[in-house]
């Protein structure tokens, strides 16, 4: 059947416009989580840069300054993550429907605000998923685009659950030494498998690991093997998810 891509990138650096012309280059959609600030120094994209994106991306929040939820108390949390949507929304003129847990970074609180401010779903780093999960606020991922130590995979496996779910695409990530290798060979699982194919990132580690052309090779790889009715945003993977399965809450 093929599978479902998408693809999420975080934090709203200013090489998310370098990602940006990739994937527009091979006609894949992509959701960028975007925080109006960020609280570590880094600079981020301008309001400007967020409206050129958001006519031919998805941008959903990232919190206002990039505040890791669980080391704030529930005031600053809640504030966090109701500015940030209102903050981007005015920038947007539209709805953002997305929201992402800075770190990976939460507790049963935070979800329950993202959902009290009006968020339709959330994406976490659970990693390791060939589906769009089992809950719209704790949507999982397939794979980081970056090449981390193979025990990232096991904490990660073992941190998030869903085991029998995840326990292929675990072997295939310890099987393969290389990192692209990797890549590519639980790409094509989920491809046999017609499952989804969730790619998330950060442009700046893509620069720091001086990997763009292995994104854009990959990228190609993706384009020639996903139907373009199957290249989706976070939001469209989590609507298509819930008309197939209505028990996704």
């Amino acid at each position: 059947m093929g599978a479902v891509f998408t693809c999420s990138i975080d934090d709203g650096d200013l090489l998310d416009r370098k990602t940006a012309e990739l994937l527009a280059k091979h006609g894949l959609a992509g959701t960028f989580f975007i925080p109006i600030s960020n609280r570590e120094g880094f600079q981020v994209l301008s309001s400007a840069d967020i409206r050129t994106l958001g006519k031919r991306f998805e941008i959903g929040s990232h919190t206002y300054d990039h505040c890791y939820l669980n080391s704030t108390n529930i005031h600053e949390a809640r504030y966090q993550i109701s500015e940030g949507k209102k903050r981007l929304e005015d920038l947007l003129g539209k709805e953002a429907e997305g929201f992402c847990y800075p770190g990976g970074q939460y507790r049963q609180e935070h979800i329950d605000t993202v959902k009290a401010c009006g968020f339709r779903y959330a994406r976490t780093t659970m990693n390791l998923c060939c589906d769009a999960g089992v809950d719209r606020f704790e949507m999982p991922t397939t794979l980081q685009f970056y090449p981390p130590d193979r025990s990232v995979y096991l904490r990660n496996f073992i941190k998030w659950g869903r085991w029998s779910a995840r326990s292929e695409a675990l072997r295939l990530a310890l099987g393969h030494a290389g990192w692209v290798e990797r890549l590519y060979a639980m790409f094509d699982h989920a491809c046999r498998e017609g499952g989804v194919f969730h790619l998330w990132g950060h442009s700046k580690e893509i620069e720091e690991v001086n990997a763009w052309r292995e994104f854009d090779l990959f990228l190609a790889h993706v384009a020639a093997s996903v139907a373009a009715e199957d290249r989706l945003t976070n939001a469209q993977l989590v609507e298509r998810a819930t008309i197939e399965d209505p028990s996704l809450v």
